[in-house]
């Protein structure tokens, strides 16, 4: 059998986390359309339904389907979590946080176990499953991890290490030694194991180590986005690395797949959010999301809400879920000291969604439209009255907005967010900073509110009309026609996708004729 004909089985472990999932699966249906390579993701049932649709309209003409799901129970009685509690998303405080990471990490034992009754050619395992390495080894096959960010953040988090970059005041400003470009953080926003000792780094030192140990690196970027990194990563940080990203655009993406991309959009009238976006001019809204993950205290929100409301321009804002906690009810309610369990329950219940009744009564759909959970993101941003994007910095958004040609405004709240924001505002230019400094360890942890005239200076940088706003859209579009080029024959990711084929296939080839 020559190379070219023999078959693959590719098994992907992605984390629970949309963040993590969606790129995962995109690189799961990349494989899956090669004739000869067969794509199996592990994961849990609850998770598994979030992508059922999207894999059915990947089944071929014969009726086969290329990618299957290989389900497995999260133990959520034994650590005290409800059914149906699968996925970060569906967490809102730490305390539930850390139980279902407890969830997860006890999951091993059954995973390690799947692995080797399934045998498969090649694992592509999310980097937080570091074990995997040494299962990979075992097997004789070769372990891929899938880092979800860029290839700068890993620079940068490469040299504060190497070089123990500890500024003392945690407000000073300092330059990151020894990268490609200027880049400015403070101690502030540095990441807590990247500050002092905690408890995760023992965790980090893991990770570090299994990336090393693997066979390589897959990275959801593109060449063109940010060349000195990629290189800066291959050959001063010595990590072999695919860049194929965008992931997303890997795929053929139908209007359903934009629609239900990482889980049922919350929009019930889609056609009325469309007809909404058409009657406007071009780049004349705002679209206003923090993830997934994200959680806001009800002060924040309503400095957001009189910023959005005040700020002369059309908006979408995906509302998250407020912080649940004692301090939202002080916010309101200084009267209140019922500590009474039963009734701490009875609120998380209540108020999963929050906005000030006086923005409820005042904001109409002229003025902009509100969606309660998960948006077609993808879909939104691609709309031609999109004129600006206020993220988070997750890696999957700043991608998606940049594929989009949409001018960032930058709240980056915690993992590698503040990094990412960097990339966009010092280093490719595409975006302005709202101004937090404050990087917080969980996503449900609470920080400084962000004044509103902060929120509405860079909101007006962005969509007031002027030329930096300008300058940032053609900058933004030049890298979007960038990521198109990418993933086309030829592109920088169509070939490291090809060549990464070549490694799994020649690394099976190599131990067939072992045996023999």
């Amino acid at each position: 059998m020559s190379i070219q004909e023999q078959q693959l089985h590719i098994v992907f472990l992605p984390y629970m986390a949309p963040g993590h999932m969606m790129p995962m699966m995109d690189i799961a249906r990349a494989f899956a359309t090669l004739g000869n390579t067969k794509a199996t993701i592990i994961t849990t049932p609850t998770n598994a339904s979030r992508f059922a649709t999207t894999t059915t309209r990947d089944t071929d003409n014969s009726g086969s389907r290329k990618i299957t799901f290989l389900t497995i129970s999260l133990p959520l009685k034994e650590v005290g979590l409800p059914e149906g509690c699968e996925n970060l998303v569906s967490v809102s405080t730490r305390e539930t946080t850390f139980k279902l990471i407890r969830a997860i990490d006890m999951l091993q034992p059954k995973l390690e176990t799947i692995l080797f009754d399934t045998r498969p050619d090649c694992i592509v395992s999310d980097y937080l499953y570091p074990w995997t390495v040494e299962v990979a080894a075992s097997l004789g096959i070769p372990r891929l991890a899938f880092s979800g960010s860029s290839f700068f953040n890993n620079c940068v988090s490469y040299n504060l290490e190497r070089y123990r970059v500890r500024p003392d005041r945690v407000d000073d400003p300092f330059t990151v030694p020894n990268l490609p470009d200027e880049v400015i953080l403070t101690r502030s926003q540095l990441q807590d194991h990247g500050k002092t000792k905690t408890n995760f780094n023992e965790l980090f030192e893991r990770l570090k180590k299994a990336e090393r140990g693997s066979f390589g690196v897959i990275m959801n970027s593109f060449y063109g986005l940010e060349s000195n990194y990629v290189d800066y990563f291959r050959n001063g940080v010595g990590i072999k690395s695919w860049g194929i990203g965008p992931l997303f655009m890997l795929n053929r993406h139908t209007l359903e797949d934009k629609l239900e991309r990482g889980d049922k959009s919350s929009i019930f009238d889609l056609d009325k959010c469309l007809h909404w976006l058409d009657s406007k001019t071009a780049n004349s809204v705002l679209y206003i999301c923090f993830g997934s993950l994200s959680r806001f205290t009800k002060a924040q929100l309503s400095e957001m809400a009189s910023a959005f409301m005040d700020s002369g321009c059309y908006f979408i804002w995906v509302l998250g879920k407020v912080m649940k906690s004692h301090n939202n009810n002080n916010n309101n309610n200084n009267n209140n000291n019922n500590n009474d369990q039963e009734s701490d329950d009875e609120e998380e219940q209540e108020e999963e969604y929050w906005l000030p009744d006086w923005f409820e009564g005042n904001n109409n759909d002229e003025r902009g439209l509100v969606i309660k959970g998960w948006a077609p993101q993808l879909l939104i941003l691609e709309h031609r009255a999109i004129g600006g994007f206020l993220t988070h910095c997750g890696w999957n958004s700043v991608l998606e907005g940049v594929c989009a040609g949409v001018p960032l405004i930058t709240w980056p709240l915690f993992a590698d967010q503040f990094y990412n924001e960097k990339l966009v505002t010092q280093v490719i230019k595409i975006g302005v900073e709202v101004g937090n400094m404050v990087w917080k360890t969980w996503a449900v942890d609470e920080t400084e509110v962000v004044e509103k005239r902060k929120i509405m200076e860079a909101i007006k940088r962005v969509m007031g009309g002027g030329e930096e706003g300008e300058e940032l859209r053609r900058k933004v579009k030049k890298f979007s026609g960038l990521a198109k080029k990418a993933v086309e024959q030829g592109g920088s990711s169509y070939n490291d996708f090809n060549d990464l084929l070549k490694a799994i296939n020649m690394h099976k080839y190599d131990k067939i004729m072992l045996k023999e």
